[in-house]
C-alpha cells in the first residue's frame, strides 16, 4: 500500500510539479490554501505533507500550528519562497520537521520525503 502525501501549494504550475516528482511513489492529496489544508489533513491522515508557507487565507504557518493542535505527528516538511534569516527556524517553531527553500531541488526534496518516510 503506497503512503500517502498531501501537497499545499496555491500556485498551480508548482503543485503540479510536486505532483509529478511523487505520483509515481505515493498517493496524492492537494490542497491550495491553509483552510483546505487543515481539512484534508485532519480527514485524509497523510503519511507526510508538503506545506507552501505563502498561502492565501491564512498562511502555511498557521496551518501547521492548526494541524499541530490537533494531535497530529504527521512530519510535515515546509516549502517555501522566503528564505531570509530566520525563515527556517520560524518553520520548525511552527510545528515543521523540515524546511525546502524554492526553487526546489528535487533531488533534496525526495530525499528528505523518504527519509522522513523511513521512521514511519
Amino acid at each position: 500500500m503506497k503512503k500517502r502525501l498531501l501537497i499545499v501549494e496555491d500556485s498551480d504550475l508548482n503543485r503540479e510539479l510536486l505532483v509529478q516528482i511523487f505520483e509515481d511513489t505515493y498517493d496524492i492529496v492537494v490542497a491550495a490554501d491553509g483552510p483546505t489544508a487543515v481539512e484534508v489533513a485532519v480527514a485524509e491522515q497523510p503519511d507526510l505533507i508538503l506545506m507552501d508557507i505563502g498561502l492565501p487565507l491564512f498562511n502555511g504557518l498557521e496551518a501547521v500550528r492548526a494541524i499541530r493542535a490537533t494531535g497530529a505527528r504527521t512530519p510535515i516538511i515546509a516549502v517555501s519562497s522566503r528564505v531570509m534569516p530566520g525563515d527556517r527556524e520560524e518553520a520548525i517553531d511552527a510545528g515543521c520537521d523540515d524546511f525546502v527553500a524554492k526553487p526546489i531541488d528535487d533531488e533534496l526534496l525526495v530525499e528528505l520525503v523518504s527519509r522522513h518516510l523511513g521512521s514511519r
